[in-house]
């Protein structure tokens, strides 16, 4: 079993930055990729960005440019960095890893948006 925890979301305004991070704990040994998805209110999960082991990248388009989704493998941590955030940015933010084909979840935090 791996666990991740997400941790620092909050309440940003338009414009703004936030850093997400999440730590995997358990059986992290051959994790292979990891990454971010996001849930808005009323709509369904979508991909934000994702990492392999070897930090190749991918974005959605919605985030291009904004995002930088970076990793730490000696800290089994994976990071989402988020700039200039626009309030259609407003989700639950969730952590995943990958590991022997199984799709491990965090909880989730909550990022705002707003004035």
């Amino acid at each position: 079993q791996v666990q991740l925890v997400e941790s620092g979301g909050g309440l940003v305004q338009p414009g703004g930055s936030l850093s997400l991070s999440c730590a995997a704990s358990g059986d992290v040994a051959s994790i292979s990729a990891m990454g971010w998805y996001r849930q808005a209110p009323g709509k369904g999960r979508e991909l934000v960005a994702t990492i392999t082991r070897g930090g190749m990248t991918t974005y959605s388009d919605s985030v291009k440019g904004r995002f930088t989704c970076s990793r730490d493998n000696a800290k089994n941590t994976v990071y989402l960095q988020m700039t200039t955030l626009k309030p259609e940015d407003t989700a639950v933010y969730y952590c995943n890893a990958d590991r022997f084909g199984v799709r491990y979840w965090g909880k989730g935090t909550l990022v705002t948006v707003s004035f």
